[in-house]
């Protein structure tokens, strides 16, 4: 069955939102891959409590303010009732503050409305100090007050006990010149939370209803003021766009021949693979910052590991440029995990020193050594730490494969149970394919030469670093090292302007998937018909992340691109 239309989508998202407001439209029923309520969520502005709506209702002021008003209150309006008790009302028109609080008061604070009803809330609690024109005969205003749409009025607010509540700048955006599309009223006020709720609660009195976490850009959306994508992350939604037209092109190119055949030329294959190899090398870069933004959200904990007195407490002072750890000569100084951060290509990085790993009957000791091997157990990467003073020892071959058995070690039946129904084998897995490790060989400076004799890099190892914690040589490269490991090299050195969401990234996943099958479908020289199944795959996954269709599409672009059955 076809999907359909975008347009037909949208109405009926919007009938059903205008109908059964504050319950959230239904979005996630109509998408063959739901949208979670956190990635709606996700798009709201910050916004208070539910202020209280009282039974009163606001009356009109017909007297404008005049330049001797003053900000005077009648009574402290801070205690009249708890903000949370609030009932939202069915008004279609919405209203919020939209700019942040909890922290220290800004100068300014901004209360939005939205909605069919906004000019006439604003006309019941915004006078405006601009004089207006009277008519000869009497001294009625000649016409109710009408704001020029983004023209900037100045004027006080009034409650509706017809106290005024603030001075502000009001900022009308008429429809459908809009963020929404709809008539947007911004009351720009001073930024103390008090006045910015008292502001609210009058809107909210003359008719408004607080707006739901993200309500104003899903009118957006609802509206087409903007997809899925420009929703979620603006910079994403130009490369959506341009992944799902390459596609629909090719899509178009290969069913005009499947029902044209004899009035089209043949197909370029050289320049349709090349074109699917540059999709799927972006796809793939845009598939890394997703990485990028866990990275970016949740840091690094680096684990340094070792044998006592290997100059692991060195190499962290020397690494975060600081003295977190104590340093003695003595074997076992450190017996608790010691932290200090650090930032590696602007990736947040906590180093952890961890108590010399051995065998050792001190109580103390041995509680260190067992949050040693916990440290070493959540690190996103782990540096195995020896001296090149004494080389690869024993106690490192041991230490190194405690700590590779508690990481990856798994019990499976072993083949000899039909002999010995009750033994089992311990299987070990690399490490390699769970953390990355890297060998770190330290004290340089205190032999004439190191090399990698006694050393099995290869095998357990992903890379192996010279240092000296007391000059700081090999650090640059340490950093290198880590930063090739966790995929930070794949990010340009200018950063990236967006990064990807998770419902994005698994649709880019699925795109990716489809492309590769398509790669395989002509290295295998399937018919068309099974190129064009995988290419609308990959189209309707990109679809799905901005939230368009794409069967009238190909159809549009068919007739009007090759003029058939002109």
């Amino acid at each position: 069955m076809a999907a359909p239309p975008l347009s037909t989508l949208r109405a009926l998202i919007t009938h059903i939102h205008l109908s059964y407001f504050p319950i959230i439209p239904p979005l996630t029923t109509l998408l063959k891959h739901p949208l979670s309520s956190r990635s709606l969520s996700f798009l709201c502005k910050p916004r208070c409590s539910k202020p209280s709506l009282h039974s009163h209702s606001l009356h009109s002021h017909s007297q404008s303010p005049s330049k001797g008003s003053l900000l005077i209150l009648k009574q402290d309006e801070r205690f009249l009732g708890s903000i949370d008790d609030t009932q939202m009302g069915n008004s279609s028109t919405i209203a919020a503050i939209v700019t942040c609080l909890g922290g220290a008061p800004a100068a300014v604070g901004i209360v939005r409305m939205s909605g069919p009803s906004a000019v006439e809330i604003t006309r019941k609690v915004f006078r405006t100090a601009k004089k207006r024109r009277r008519n000869k005969g009497d001294g009625e205003s000649c016409s109710l007050w009408q704001p020029t749409s983004h023209v900037v009025e100045y004027g006080l607010v009034f409650d509706c006990g017809g106290n005024v509540v603030d001075e502000v700048l009001m900022i009308p955006m008429l429809a459908p010149r809009s963020y929404t599309r709809e008539d947007v009223i911004e009351l720009q006020c001073h930024g103390s939370e008090v006045c910015l709720r008292r502001v609210l609660r009058a809107c909210l009195e003359a008719g408004a209803r607080l707006a739901e976490p993200g309500e104003f850009t899903l009118r957006a959306f609802l509206n087409g003021r903007l997809d899925l994508t420009q929703a979620e992350n603006g910079g994403f939604s130009h490369l959506v766009k341009s992944f799902r037209n390459q596609c629909i092109e090719l899509l178009t190119e290969i069913e005009a021949r499947l029902d044209f055949e004899d009035e089209m030329p043949p197909l370029d294959i050289i320049a349709i693979r090349n074109k699917i190899n540059d999709m799927l090398g972006d796809v793939e870069k845009a598939l890394d910052t997703a990485h990028y933004d866990k990275l970016l959200a949740s840091g690094l904990q680096i684990a340094i590991i070792g044998r006592p007195n290997v100059g692991k407490s060195s190499l962290l002072n020397a690494w975060s440029k600081s003295e977190r750890a104590i340093v003695t000569e003595i074997a076992g100084t450190t017996r608790d995990v010691v932290e200090a951060s650090i930032t590696v290509e602007g990736i947040p990085v906590t180093l952890l020193d961890t108590a010399g790993i051995r065998e050792t009957e001190d109580v103390v000791e041995k509680i260190g050594v067992e949050r040693s091997e916990v440290a070493a157990l959540g690190a996103d990467v782990i540096i195995m730490t020896v001296s090149a003073v004494d080389g690869w020892t024993l106690d490192d071959s041991k230490l190194f494969n405690r700590i590779r058995s508690a990481k990856s070690e798994y019990i499976v039946y072993s083949d000899l149970c039909v002999l010995m129904p009750f033994h089992f084998t311990l299987i070990t897995k690399d490490m390699r394919s769970s953390t990355p490790t890297i060998l770190v060989i330290n004290k340089i400076d205190c032999v004439k030469s190191v090399c990698y004799e006694g050393f099995d890099v290869e095998c357990n190892f992903d890379k192996c670093i010279y240092t000296c914690a007391v000059t700081g040589e090999g650090l640059k490269n340490l950093e290198m090292a880590v930063s090739e490991l966790v995929g930070l090299n794949r990010i340009s050195s200018g950063g990236r302007r967006w990064v990807i969401n998770q419902r994005q990234c698994e649709q880019l996943i699925r795109t990716k998937e489809a492309l590769i099958r398509l790669k395989s479908s002509m290295d295998e020289e399937l018919p068309l018909d099974f190129w064009t199944i995988d290419l609308r795959e990959a189209t309707l996954a990109l679809g799905e992340i901005s939230g368009d269709d794409v069967s009238e599409e190909v159809l549009s672009n068919i007739f009007s691109k090759f003029c058939i059955g002109k």
